[in-house]
């Protein structure tokens, strides 16, 4: 498996870059990557040319159009085609091109509003989604039926694994765009450089989240690398969720600050609960490792070097 080629879309990204280290940490030798001036995954004439030229084994789809709760509201229709034309591509042409096994990377926003928790992978599609992120979750809901499709009808061996909320290193900070996570990161540091008096919550803060640090779904993307497993669907997560101004007050203690929460009411909370039930990924062996205080230490230092203003 060491000498495997793999290739793997969305190097550069949040969850891309954590995979491409993992990878180069435990010496696979045969890694492909390309941005975007050497391919344009919307394109599926390229796609198709650059699968059969390098003839990859596995295929690890981690590029996709991402961006927070505004972001999504207001881009629907560049969430639902950019990330469709993605995945359809690469899906399609590794299939055409006979790779051994794609791992496809989603989200818990797959998942109804209004899930049971912990939320089991069985719970898709069984009720309406979150209306703040419903572009992006359409197309990722086609991408796991599209793997589920392939591997029905052609015996494939596609793998789509969907993590909770991820932050980590190589995380967007930007304070429109960005996850509610990274967004409290930047707004507590502002607090601490600018001496600000009040931390900016959107929303009430009293909706839940399950994080899990990148590394983490780094590694669980190389453990079922090398899994053969009879289920197509499964849930990534640290199996613990906080309230979002928990996560706040959190931030205020690592940072010893001297802030209170003002709760900007004017904004969405997003979906109230997403935890997710891990039991399928822990009945093949993989977990969690990174607590929550380690991974804020690692993704605040590298904030830091990133230089968040």
């Amino acid at each position: 498996m060491k000498n495997s080629k793999i290739f793997l879309a969305g190097h550069k990204g949040l969850v891309g870059s954590a995979i491409l280290r993992k990878l180069l940490k435990d010496k696979y030798n045969n890694i492909i990557v390309a941005d975007k001036k050497k391919l344009n995954l919307l394109d599926q004439n390229k796609v198709f040319k650059f699968l059969k030229k390098k003839k990859p084994d596995i295929v690890i789809i981690a590029a996709a159009r991402v961006g927070g709760i505004l972001h999504n509201t207001t881009h629907g229709a560049d969430f639902i085609y950019q990330n469709l034309q993605i995945q359809n591509n690469l899906i399609h042409g590794s299939f055409k091109n006979k790779v051994k096994k794609i791992i496809f990377l989603g989200s818990s926003c797959i998942y109804p509003k209004f899930s049971k928790q912990p939320i089991r992978e069985s719970y898709l599609l069984s009720g309406k989604l979150e209306e703040t992120n419903t572009s992006y979750a359409t197309a990722k809901i086609a991408g796991v039926k599209m793997c589920e499709a392939y591997n029905n009808q052609y015996k494939t061996n596609y793998i789509c694994l969907m993590p909770s909320n991820v932050y980590g290193p190589n995380d967007n900070y930007d304070s429109l765009n960005s996850h509610f996570f990274p967004a409290l990161i930047k707004k507590a540091h502002e607090c601490k450089i600018k001496n600000k008096k009040y931390l900016e919550v959107w929303g009430t803060g009293k909706s839940f989240r399950e994080l899990i640090y990148v590394d983490d779904v780094a590694d669980a993307c190389i453990f079922f690398m090398n899994k053969k497993t009879k289920e197509t669907l499964i849930n990534i997560g640290s199996g613990k969720d906080m309230r979002i101004k928990d996560y706040a007050k959190f931030i205020i203690n690592k940072l010893n600050l001297n802030v209170k929460l003002k709760f900007n009411l004017s904004k969405p909370d997003g979906v109230f609960r997403k935890l997710l039930d891990i039991s399928i990924a822990k009945k093949y062996g993989w977990k969690a490792k990174t607590s929550l205080s380690k991974g804020f230490d690692f993704t605040y230092e590298a904030s830091l070097k990133k230089k968040i203003k």
